[in-house]
């Protein structure tokens, strides 16, 4: 705690907005990873489910999604029920276009987030640095350049500890971004998959119907 404190008093305010930022990115890393863990998840299972839709088993293919927790599993399973219901394939594929935006939308909530202190830290690193080798500076001119080296030492480390603390920021909030922008696009390509297959089998069963 003393280290902490220390270094708090030796970066200044910029280290305080550092530290605020490193919590709410932390914070929203857990979150996320918590929210996204899944959503990639049940592959095996939906295959089977469409599977049995085109074998005409309707019922149990929707049975089999009913536990599923991915996004691709609510928005196949809801469709399965329009389906059921005797909603034409045209507005169902409209409805599933919906339902499919808004489980992404709640997947990237907060990613901007984390995109944005990845952005901003090092920049407000570098504020922090700049402000500091100023001070630096200006102790030096005010000193008629007769400072000792050690006092110059300290101030540029205390000027750049900005820098490695904005780093130290940015780097797990970008990574944290652009990984769960990975399984967000995973997770956005199992709904459009399966939800696409499951349409094309209800309107091949549909265009055969009056054939048989």
């Amino acid at each position: 705690m003393t280290d902490l404190l220390g270094i708090i008093d030796a970066g200044g305010p910029v280290i305080v907005v550092l530290l605020a930022l490193s919590l709410l990115s932390l914070t929203l890393i857990a979150a996320k990873l918590i929210q996204l863990r899944g959503v990639r998840a049940g592959s095996g299972q939906r295959d089977a489910a469409l599977k049995q839709w085109l074998a005409g088993e309707r019922d149990a293919a929707r049975a089999k999604l009913a536990a599923g927790t991915a996004p691709a599993d609510r928005v196949t399973g809801t469709v399965m029920d329009r389906l059921l219901a005797g909603t034409p394939p045209p507005a169902v594929e409209a409805e599933a276009e919906i339902l499919g935006n808004q489980e992404l939308e709640a997947m990237n909530r907060h990613i901007r987030v984390l995109e944005l202190v990845a952005m901003i830290s090092p920049l407000l690193g570098l504020l922090g640095t700049v402000l500091g080798m100023i001070e630096s500076f200006q102790q030096l001119d005010l000193a008629g350049g007769s400072a000792n080296a050690s006092v110059l030492a300290g101030g540029i480390w205390r000027a750049l500890l900005t820098t490695a603390a904005g780093l130290l920021v940015a780097i797990p909030a970008a990574a944290a971004a652009a990984l769960f922008s990975t399984r967000i696009e995973g997770a956005a390509q199992s709904i459009e998959r399966t939800v696409g297959q499951l349409l094309v089998i209800e309107r091949a069963r549909v265009d055969a119907g009056p054939r048989g």
